[in-house]
This record gives structure tokens, sequence and C-alpha cells, in this order.
């Protein structure tokens, strides 16, 4: 049996564009990244626990990442405008990429198809059709691992055509798909489902 490929995540990184300027910049986009990455999987959800992160495990991360020695910690700073400015559709786009190569399906598997909304996004609150940016998910029943995900300014584009989107990333797929009533209309249902090889 073949093995599945395998996706380097730093190589990944390091093709995310860097939107900072030469002058002054101190560390690599991939390295903060990647940090980011490590420290939210191990709970540090913010710019200051981040940086706390990197401060209590530098030793181990430099031997971890290959980094020299005299390599300086990213501060709270750093995390916070990294954060705030860099690119997020080619960090989407690797998280699809690396979704797919890490979790083929090979057996009848239900997946749940679900948008919600970001917390501190909402624009226009005083008006009847806010503005607000919504993440939509494919992600299994049994072990919740997400399949696919899109992002949505919900004034640009419907959920429905996004969960649309999604359903057509995952045809020829053994899948059977779940969704809540607004994506029920008959006219959306026959539309999303007529070209996708669905269970």
């Amino acid at each position: 049996m073949t093995a599945p490929p395998t996706l380097n995540l730093i190589d990944a990184l390091k093709q995310i564009p860097d939107y900072r300027k030469n002058k002054g910049k101190r560390h690599e986009l991939w390295l903060v990244m990647i940090l980011i990455l490590l420290g939210t999987l191990c709970g540090y959800r913010g710019y200051r626990p981040l940086a706390d992160f990197a401060q209590q495990h530098w030793s181990g991360l430099c031997e971890l990442l290959d980094l020299p020695s005299q390599t300086r910690i990213p501060s709270y700073s750093t995390f916070r405008r990294v954060l705030l400015h860099v690119e997020f559709e080619p960090l989407l786009a690797l998280f699809n990429q690396w979704s797919q190569m890490a979790f083929p399906l090979s057996e009848p598997t239900w997946v749940a198809l679900d948008g919600k909304s970001i917390k501190s996004t909402l624009k226009d609150y005083q008006a009847s059709y806010q503005n607000f940016v919504c993440t939509v998910a494919a992600f299994t029943h049994q072990s919740g691992v997400v399949l696919g995900l899109r992002v949505m300014n919900n004034k640009q584009v419907s959920e429905i055509e996004v969960v649309r989107q999604l359903i057509q990333s995952l045809a020829g797929q053994p899948v059977m798909f779940t969704l809540d009533a607004l994506h029920c209309q008959k006219k959306q249902s026959s539309t999303s489902l007529s070209n996708s090889n669905i269970i």
C-alpha cells in the first residue's frame, strides 16, 4: 500500500506572502506563523500568551526548528502585527491542502456542513442587515475532523453558495452530508447536488 503524500509545514509556510518591508524585520514570517500554530495547539491563545509560550519553550523550539541559539524571541507585539496583517487566503488554502492529504476517506462517512460567525467581526451593528465574517466547515460526525474550510463575508456571499463550493470540493468521495434548514430549499438542494458524486 502506498503511503499518502506528506506536507512539509515549514516549506509550505515559507510560501505565504510576507507583507512586511525588509527594513526592521527581525523574524521570518514562517517562524512567527509556526510559533502561532504550535502555541495555539498547546492552549496559548492571544498575543501575550503566545509570547509567553515562546519565552518558556525557546531553547526547545530553537532545537526543534533548527534555529541559531542567538535567534531573538518574538515579542507579543510581533505576534499581534502578524495576526492582524498576514494574508488569510494562502493560509486557508494551505489548511485545505493538508486536510485532504492527512484524512483521505476510504469508507462512507457522515459529514456536517455548518457556518459560524467569528467573534468581534461584526460591523454595521445598528443596521437591520449586519455584516460579519463567518467560517463554513465540512467536518466528520464521528471524529470532528475538518475536511474543508471556507471563510465568507455575509454581505458579499451567501452561506448557501459557500456550502455548495464545499460540497463540490468533496465530490467523488464516499460522503453523506447533513445540513441545517437553510440548505433544505428544494431549488438550492438540487442545484448543489446535481453534479456531485454523493452517497
